[in-house]
């Protein structure tokens, strides 16, 4: 797979990259980059659905590609999502004594076995082929699309965020079964877990592509270098500046100097005209090459100093200031007491959980999918009733699920802010929402045009910076659909933050970067 100088255009005009030249083969390839500089459309390039608008795309083998949310209809059947239900029917046809010639010739006698190795490479060993899609979890569903790709056995696999939703079981298995993959694999992922696994990483900007060799731990490393040479030019550059505008200014000084003391001495008149006349030009033309020279640098120190400062953004991380809460260490934020939830047919979807969280501290929910994770912390904040048991929550408190439903799609996020700080003026609005990062007329933008990493951002701006701060936040896997560099934010942001957490998290690096000290398993 070979992409010549390829660009790439959002609808509206705007560029996500130009001049893009990339080669894959028979090796793992993880792409990174911030949300919105054109990842997914990468892949997509690369898998054939879309084309450049400039450039060209050669392929010289089978792609596969595994799409974000998008798989068979839920009452198709295993069979069908894995693409056999045709050659099991011929199977079928065949072994009933009822095949025709053009069944015994098309009959793939390897068939049953190889489904039955792909469905155990993604850990759902024995599932029934005509059991509906519909009845596996999510995180099974997209076990079994991956199935079929490694079924099909494409030369390239194509995966857009393939351990999103799920668990931890989930992730590894998907990092086992790409790690023993022979073929080449580009895969879009901010799961440090499986960036690890890769042998290069391909970091994607306005700028174009970097290429790291090595996995995720050597491009952390790679990027902490870039940043702090980036930080190290910056300085250099702006001491440049000033050096420059220091020596343009001694060198106005010198000629004024030069002037007056030509003034001066052609006031005596004890000079010819004519060797004034020379002596002066000299000076002019003497005093016109230093302020040039001088000129000169200084417009090449504010061209180095605009490129630096173009390189330190395009690497400084992200900053999310949360505010402090003053919450005391002994303080209770949350009690559950024996607290459980049933469904309406009686069946029980959690519980009984009994659990006492005081001060800053830091829980986490762990569980398989299915094990009634979010429907806990909902019970938490007090969104759902238990059916047994009593919650109690001495301590304000704030729910971002993994939706941020807390917005709405239709609305400005300065509209937001202020649905959720009711009596704020609109500068207050403004001031708080600039903290976040949405300055200016990005405060203006719609909720329904944010990136995953904006959303989150966008929530945690209304809930944490009105009159009456939570000291208690609970998150529903707060990393879904973070790219890294919010990632890190995130994590340094909570890590820092002097409030109580409870969060139900997939990502081990995360839990272990937000100081986690104690988790309720639901398993």
């Amino acid at each position: 797979m070979t992409l010549d100088r390829v660009a790439a255009r959002t609808p509206d005009g705007h560029t996500l990259f130009s001049d893009l030249s990339l080669a894959f083969g028979r090796e793992r390839t993880g792409v990174v980059g911030r949300n919105g500089a054109g990842k997914t459309t990468l892949l997509r390039l690369i898998a054939g659905l879309s084309e450049p608008v400039e450039g060209a795309v050669a392929r010289a083998g089978r792609v596969g590609f595994l799409q974000q949310d998008a798989g068979p209809a839920p009452e198709a059947t295993v069979a069908a999502a894995l693409g056999a239900a045709g050659g099991l029917a011929v199977l079928a046809r065949v072994l009933a004594g009822e095949g025709s010639a053009d069944d015994l010739t098309e009959a793939d006698w390897t068939l049953e076995a190889r489904m039955a190795d792909a469905l155990g490479a993604v850990g759902l060993a024995g599932l029934d082929p005509a059991r509906p899609v519909g009845s596996l979890s999510g995180g099974e569903q997209t076990r079994l699309r991956l199935a079929a790709l490694l079924l099909d056995a494409p030369d390239l696999l194509v995966l857009d965020e393939p351990t999103n939703h799920l668990d931890r079981e989930g992730r590894a298995i998907v990092d086992a079964a790409l790690a023993r993959w022979k073929g080449g694999a580009v895969i879009i992922s901010h799961d440090r877990a499986l960036l690890r696994g890769m042998d290069r990483i391909v970091e994607l900007s306005a700028l174009g592509a970097a290429t790291y060799g090595g996995g995720y731990e050597l491009y952390a490393e790679r990027k902490a270098a870039e940043r702090a040479a980036a930080e190290h030019g910056l300085e250099v550059a702006a001491r440049d500046v000033d050096r420059a505008g220091r020596e343009g200014q001694r060198a106005a000084e010198k000629k004024a100097r030069r002037d007056r003391a030509g003034r001066a001495f052609a006031a005596r008149k004890s000079e010819p005209k004519i060797l004034l006349g020379a002596m002066a030009e000299r000076a002019e033309n003497s005093g016109g090459r230093e302020n040039r020279l001088a000129a000169r640098r200084a417009a090449e120190a504010a061209e180095a100093l605009a490129g630096a400062r173009a390189r330190v953004e395009r690497v400084r991380a992200l900053d999310i200031p949360l505010p402090t809460t003053g919450l005391a260490a002994g303080r209770t934020v949350l009690v559950l007491e024996a607290v459980a939830r049933d469904a309406p047919d009686g069946r029980r979807i959690v519980g009984p959980v009994s659990l006492r969280l005081t001060g800053p501290g830091r829980l986490a929910v762990t569980g398989a999918n299915g094990t009634g994770k979010t429907t806990l912390l909902r019970l938490m904040a007090g969104e759902l009733a238990p059916t047994a048991g009593r919650v109690e929550r001495p301590a304000p408190a704030a729910f971002l699920d993994q939706q941020t439903a807390l917005l709405r799609p239709d609305e400005t996020l300065i509209g937001a802010w202020r649905r959720h700080n009711p009596g704020a003026t609109p500068n207050a609005a403004h001031a708080a929402l600039a903290r976040f990062l949405f300055r200016n007329e990005a405060a203006q933008r719609r909720v329904d045009t944010l990136s995953g990493g904006e959303r989150l951002r966008a929530g945690l701006a209304c809930v944490m910076t009105g009159a009456l701060p939570p000291q208690l936040l609970i998150l529903d896997e707060p990393t879904n659909h973070l790219d890294l560099d919010s990632l890190a934010a995130v994590e340094s942001a909570l890590a820092a933050w002097d409030g109580a957490l409870v969060v139900v998290s997939h990502d081990a690096d995360f839990l272990a970067a937000i100081g986690v000290d104690r988790t309720v398993d639901l398993t």
